[in-house]
């Protein structure tokens, strides 16, 4: 397991065959944890905000589909058959 140093600024050098693992590119994001044994790095991608999720129309079907939820009115599968197969039904 490599071993890295932490530099004035509090960088840490992420080592290169890690960097290449996870494919990771200059500009990447991580969520940072503490852990039990130490500090958890978790690469993550940020969505740009969708401006239909924002305007009215987009918000009210949000709404309709979390009141739907709430209201048991919804089918959930098991696997992407029987989907399919309901669908088709």
């Amino acid at each position: 397991m490599p071993t890295v140093k932490v530099g004035r600024s509090r960088q840490v050098v992420i080592p290169k065959e890690i960097w290449d693992k996870l494919r990771l590119e200059p500009g990447d994001y991580f969520e940072v944890r503490v852990a039990k044994t130490g500090i958890l790095f978790i690469p993550k991608k940020l969505v740009d905000r969708d401006p239909w999720y924002w305007s009215e129309e987009g918000q009210r079907h949000i709404n309709e589909a979390l009141e739907d939820i709430e209201a048991g009115r919804i089918k959930e599968f098991s696997n992407v058959d029987d989907l399919i197969q309901d669908l088709e039904s």
